[in-house]
């Protein structure tokens, strides 16, 4: 029996696109949930990769796509890009047919980009999904809405119940669902298998290029060290070089390009804002796995070994908090970003919603470090246009701390356990 479904916030989401929109592309992560959130909804089910059947859905669909599509609608194909032909096969369908809420198809991979003879625009709509949130796995407490913040209603006072040592756990066992649903022990062993999968199997598989594991490896080790910052490709290019493993620019683009094409990673683009004085903006994107678990495996380190190092600690902590704020920000119809110019004022999040509402983040571990969060965020409003831009909606330390609360300038604190959508 499988384990019982916990909802996921893209739900609503995903409800809300496919009765405006003739069929659904959710993708995302292997393992994420895609599959489980379909099924909620779905009327019927091809699944690609049941062995059973599965090549004689193949060769079904290089004779006759259009049979694989008759079904109660919506009709869910999963992993379609098994069979790339589906994509043009539903966009016809959907043409054909006219209406909403046809077909949802599920893909942990992106085919490259002569594999579909037309975009889908207009008939397919894509949602990304993304490992669990901690509100979405239970350890968020929900008592601080980013809606409601972004609605002005910033008086806020909660309590966290997460331990620095819950957090390490957290951070170490990631937001994958069956991990989730195992126990303690056990769920840490879902990130280490899944990037061995990656480095032995689907990185190659995307596009049928061959990678040697150990250069895969390396680079993922590599990407691990590197977290949250903005380390150029030359930087990471030599640090692999430096265990004694070659590795080109164009290998270096061929790997990263593999393996956000099957979304292990997930870089973190610099926001672009009006300003109120000329000054170099820089541009370069965060470097991110999907989910922060990745970085733990492959730094091969655990709960345990976080709590050793406080430092790598903190740029994993902030890996954390940006895996949730994007699952927040997105089902607020909004993106997160980074900001940071040649002075190196920063702020590690910056949320923007597609209303043009904004708010800028920092993260902080501890309660010490608040101060200057506060300080550098003041700062950072100052220098944005808000002629142009509009005030921020609020400023906002995310911390690994105990308590949420609005402080006398202004600034919010909010721990990440007492945060959601």
């Amino acid at each position: 029996m499988p384990p019982i479904y916990r909802p996921r916030l893209t739900d609503r989401l995903l409800e809300r696109t496919l009765a405006s929109s003739g069929a659904v592309l959710i993708e995302g992560a292997k393992w994420c949930g895609k599959t489980r959130s379909a099924e909620q909804i779905a009327k019927s089910v091809l699944y690609l990769q049941d062995p059973d059947v599965s090549a004689r859905y193949l060769q079904t669909a290089e004779v006759k796509p259009s049979l694989l599509l008759i079904g109660d609608n919506p009709r869910l194909i999963d992993e379609w890009q098994m069979a790339p032909v589906l994509w043009d096969a539903v966009r016809f369908a959907v043409d054909r047919r006219g209406g909403t809420g046809l077909f949802l198809l599920t893909g942990s991979a992106v085919p490259s980009d002569n594999v579909t003879a037309h975009s889908g625009t207009g008939r397919i709509a894509r949602l990304t999904m993304r490992p669990m949130s901690l509100s979405e796995s239970g350890e968020s407490n929900k008592s601080v809405s980013l809606a409601a913040l972004f609605r002005g209603e910033t008086d806020i006072a909660a309590v966290s119940n997460l331990s620095i040592e819950q957090t390490a756990f957290l951070i170490a066992r990631g937001g994958w669902p069956a991990a989730v649903n195992m126990t303690e022990g056990a769920s840490l062993s879902v990130a280490e298998n899944y990037l061995n999968a990656v480095i032995n199997e689907d990185i190659s598989r995307v596009d049928g290029v061959e990678k040697n594991p150990e250069r895969v490896s390396r680079l993922l080790r590599s990407l691990a060290r590197n977290i949250a910052t903005m380390v150029s490709a030359q930087t990471i290019i030599r640090d692999v070089e430096s265990q004694d493993v070659g590795m080109s620019e164009k290998t270096f683009m061929s790997y990263m390009n593999a393996l956000k094409r099957i979304f292990v990673v997930e870089d973190q683009l610099a926001w672009q804002p009006s300003l109120r004085s000329k000054t170099a903006i820089r541009t370069s994107s965060k470097r991110h796995f999907v989910d922060p678990s990745l970085a733990v495996a492959a730094l091969r380190t655990g709960p345990d070994g976080l709590l050793a190092d406080f430092e790598t600690f903190g740029f994993l902590f902030e890996s954390l908090c940006t895996r949730d704020m994007r699952v927040y920000a997105q089902v607020n119809d909004g993106n997160v970003y980074h900001y940071r110019d040649k002075n190196n004022l920063e702020s590690d999040m910056i949320i923007q919603l597609n209303n043009g509402q904004w708010a800028p983040v920092e993260v902080k571990m501890g309660s010490r470090q608040i101060d200057e969060a506060a300080h550098n965020l003041k700062k950072l409003c100052k220098y944005v246009d808000t002629q142009k831009m509009g005030a921020p909606a609020f400023m906002m330390v995310l911390t690994a701390s105990e308590y949420a609360y609005k402080r006398d300038d202004g600034v919010l604190v909010v721990p990440i356990g007492c945060l959601t959508a």
